[in-house]
């Protein structure tokens, strides 16, 4: 399966930072069961949730993730500045959104993905999915932050 790499500085001069984790993160993740492995040295975080919950959960609880190299099943534009903002160094996505390589490019994050595609789309494939539709304008990582935040949130307690 063919790699697109991103056109961060590090992918530019032919590596990814952190490639050790970021090969163990993407075997975590392709070994089943994980929406998305985290890996630096030692240290490894997954999740199972679905879109940036657990990446938002993460960055709320105040988890350090300076430095860790991440293996997501899908990257758009919302999980892009979320890893931005969490200061990982390499991302590696099965699916990502060309806005995704765009975020994660301006901030320096080396960046890889088995597919790519115009945008990421709702589950039922009739539109923009809605965490990507919320960032759309966005540049800002705080504010980002906070309305995926608030989304999360909100779509918990609309499922309890």
């Amino acid at each position: 399966m063919a790699l697109t790499r991103g056109v961060s500085v590090a992918a530019r001069a032919g590596s990814v930072p952190g490639s050790d984790d970021l090969d163990r993160a993407v075997a975590l993740l392709a070994s089943g069961g994980h929406t998305c492995v985290l890996c630096r040295g030692d240290e490894v975080l997954t999740s199972d949730e679905h879109g940036p919950a657990p990446l938002v959960q993460w960055l709320a609880d105040g988890v350090d993730m300076t430095g860790f190299s991440a293996a997501d099943r899908v990257v758009g534009r919302a999980a892009a500045l979320l890893y931005a903002a969490g200061g990982v160094s390499a991302v590696h996505a099965v699916l990502a959104s060309e806005r995704a390589f765009d975020v994660l490019a301006a901030h320096g994050i080396g960046f890889t993905a088995e597919q790519t595609v115009p945008a990421i789309l709702n589950r039922d494939r009739t539109g923009s999915c809605p965490m990507e539709a919320l960032v759309a304008g966005v540049d800002d990582l705080d504010v980002a932050v906070s309305l995926l935040r608030t989304a999360v949130e909100s779509r918990r307690k609309a499922q309890r």
